[in-house]
């Protein structure tokens, strides 16, 4: 049901900014800004719910906290980034956009190091245990 919602905001942002565009188009990239923000608050309810039980979940099965830490810096850079490259790229600067993105991407690869570090820990006690 909550898709459905959603949806539905974003058709209407979509038709508004339509409308908009032939009559006031100075006003289409706040239209697009006001429906993307309504979207993100709406999705960001059902998020909590969906953290509230990661959380729970990574507790009973004993989950190292910093790991999920970690992995969700990752996926906020990466929506973040993506969000960012998207809205810049409608405004018509592809080329920043795509530097961006490279560059959401090497943040990415620098801020996962410490879980592999964690991995290779555990390979290597593993290798050591045969």
């Amino acid at each position: 049901m909550y898709i459905v919602r959603l949806c539905c905001i974003a058709v209407i942002t979509a038709v508004c900014a339509f409308i908009l565009k032939n009559h006031k188009s100075e006003l289409v990239p706040l239209c697009l800004t006001a429906g993307g923000i309504i979207m993100f608050l709406y999705a960001f309810d059902y998020l909590t719910e969906s953290v509230e039980f990661i959380k729970s979940f990574t507790e009973t099965a004993g989950i190292d906290s910093s790991v999920v830490r970690i992995i969700f810096k990752i996926i906020g850079i990466g929506f973040l980034v993506e969000l960012t490259a998207s809205s810049v790229k409608d405004l018509g600067f592809e080329s920043v956009s795509d530097k961006l993105v490279l560059c959401g991407k090497i943040i990415i690869f620098i801020v996962a190091v410490p879980i592999l570090s964690g991995t290779y820990k555990v390979i290597t006690s593993l290798i050591e245990l045969v």
